[in-house]
């Protein structure tokens, strides 16, 4: 079916907002961390997070996020670095990058206060119109849209949307009508209730539609198929590449190189790859460490990204003295293994680190 020729009928906004905010008031989370109290700042972070990530798993990440950084201007105070640092594991970097340009923002544009104004929300390095709605509804009270994944879900369900919602035609789609059931009034819980009712109920893949509010009313359930909506993205095979790194150790210290700030792991501090076997061991050569230095090959394994799957195959390399000048010192450090968890480092090379043999054979 064409999405742009699919009629769609509306509920009346308050038949459907009172049905939400009832289960809402009487099963909605309550107790979240960035609900206590609630601070643009808070809710910000805590929106950040949550892109493409489980609030079981953002939850302890936010507590130490906000209890290092308290405040919008200490997060804009600090070296990317530290913020890095606490983000590791999270994923997503460039989320964390922004943050701190965001920050930088608010408090040179706007006095360290969060704006009142959608646009200028929308300004601000990270911020989409979602996010920037759930900061404005939530913490501000002001009557504003939101469609992250768990209100897309619900909305195409209900309605029964045809097509992919990352195609521009079915996102204009869904965001009329999400414009259609927000009003001035209960503009934080209506949101709250939103968001609750597709991560709690209108789940992904075991929806428990007998318990939801809007049962009745759901066209997906009265189809009986609503985990059909929304449509999924189609689907193309993912790209396979391949990357040698190499892993140069002298006692207990490994060499870190910053990657630069766009791209994957924009920013973090990875081990120096290279596009095959035989020209890692041409830069080893090229470094002097070839003659000095025994060589193992550890088991690699691969990492899959949102569009491609990275094999990544790791060569030790035991130094028995230490190079000098190797790669940029802005760009490369040796690094105490133990002190590694202060440093912004992606999930596969912390496993490279704690995945290291102890014995060193140089």
């Amino acid at each position: 079916m064409n999405v742009k020729n699919q009629a769609i009928t509306l509920l009346k906004p308050d038949q459907f907002r009172t049905r939400v905010l009832d289960w809402y008031h009487l099963h909605g989370r309550k107790q979240l961390p960035w609900q206590n109290p609630i601070t643009p700042y808070g809710v910000w972070v805590s929106e950040i997070m949550l892109q493409q990530t489980q609030v079981a798993t953002v939850i302890p990440y936010y507590q130490r996020f906000m209890e290092r950084f308290p405040t919008v201007q200490k997060l804009a105070s600090v070296q990317q670095d530290e913020i890095l640092g606490l983000w590791s594991g999270l994923g997503y970097y460039a989320r964390a990058r922004n943050l701190h340009k965001a920050a930088v923002d608010v408090c040179s544009r706007f006095g360290g206060q969060f704006p009142h104004d959608l646009e200028k929300l929308q300004q601000l390095p990270g911020i989409g119109r979602s996010t920037a709605g759930a900061i404005a509804s939530i913490s501000m009270g002001i009557a504003a849209p939101i469609l992250d994944g768990n209100v897309k879900r619900v909305l195409a369900r209900v309605h029964a949307i045809e097509g992919w919602p990352g195609k521009k035609s079915v996102a204009d789609q869904m965001w009329a009508i999400a414009e259609h059931y927000t009003q001035d009034d209960h503009t934080q819980e209506y949101t709250q209730a939103m968001m609750d009712l597709g991560a709690t109920l209108c789940t992904r893949s075991k929806p428990e539609c007998g318990r939801c509010p809007l049962n009745d009313l759901c066209l997906a359930a009265q189809q009986g198929n609503p985990t059909d909506y929304p449509h999924k993205k189609p689907k193309k095979d993912k790209p396979e590449r391949a990357t040698w790194m190499l892993m140069l150790r002298y006692e207990n210290e490994l060499l870190l190189y910053r990657r630069p700030d766009t791209g994957i792991w924009g920013g973090l501090w990875s081990f120096p790859e290279y596009s095959s076997y035989e020209q890692a061991l041409e830069q080893l050569a090229l470094w002097n460490c070839s003659e000095q230095a025994p060589q193992q090959t550890l088991p690699g394994f691969r990492h899959t990204f949102s569009h491609y799957h990275l094999d990544i195959h790791p060569i030790l390399v035991d130094l028995a003295t230490k190079p000098g000048q190797i790669m940029e010192a802005n760009q490369a450090i040796w690094y105490n293994r133990q002190q590694i968890g202060e440093l912004g480092l992606a999930a596969p090379i912390k496993k490279l680190i704690n995945q290291l043999p102890n014995e060193h054979k140089a």
